[in-house]
């Protein structure tokens, strides 16, 4: 999902691509605009997401205010949790939502469905691509 939108913006101009353990607030700080993608896991972001927000919450808080940011959530059924999860913190970062959250349901729910690799489909994918695209010509075009 990550890749999908981070070629899809990479295309539109400029776009980085870091997993959640990498990342730090310098990232944050040098970025105008961010995607936040993450699974859910037991109802909640998974621990690596929540352990970087954790970690770089309060070395940005007050430096991000009015950027854009999207997120996408992939989840064995709702994702709705995460997804709110994610915007509380947003929020307390005082980013703009710039569209409402892309959340790919996977219907994982036997233990060895759960267990799985995850393969997601194209019509998935291309949303997921729609959400880097539309964010990165938003921030090219001065739109956010």
């Amino acid at each position: 999902m990550a890749e999908a939108a981070h070629a899809a913006a990479a295309a539109e101009g400029r776009a980085i691509l870091l997993p959640a353990a990498e990342a730090g607030p310098k990232d944050l700080l040098a970025a105008e605009g961010y995607i936040f993608c993450a699974p859910e896991n037991l109802a909640s972001l998974s621990g690596v997401m929540k352990e970087f927000f954790d970690r770089c919450y309060y070395p940005v808080l007050g430096q991000l205010n009015g950027r854009p940011y999207a997120q996408m959530i992939c989840a064995g059924s709702d994702g709705d949790n995460a997804a709110r999860q994610l915007a509380r913190i947003a929020t307390g970062w005082r980013l703009k939502e710039v569209q409402p959250p892309l959340i790919v349901n996977t219907a994982a729910q036997t233990p060895e469905a759960i267990l799985a690799e995850k393969v997601i489909d194209d019509a998935d994918l291309a949303r997921c691509a729609d959400v880097g695209a539309a964010l990165a010509a938003g921030l090219a075009m001065g739109v956010f």
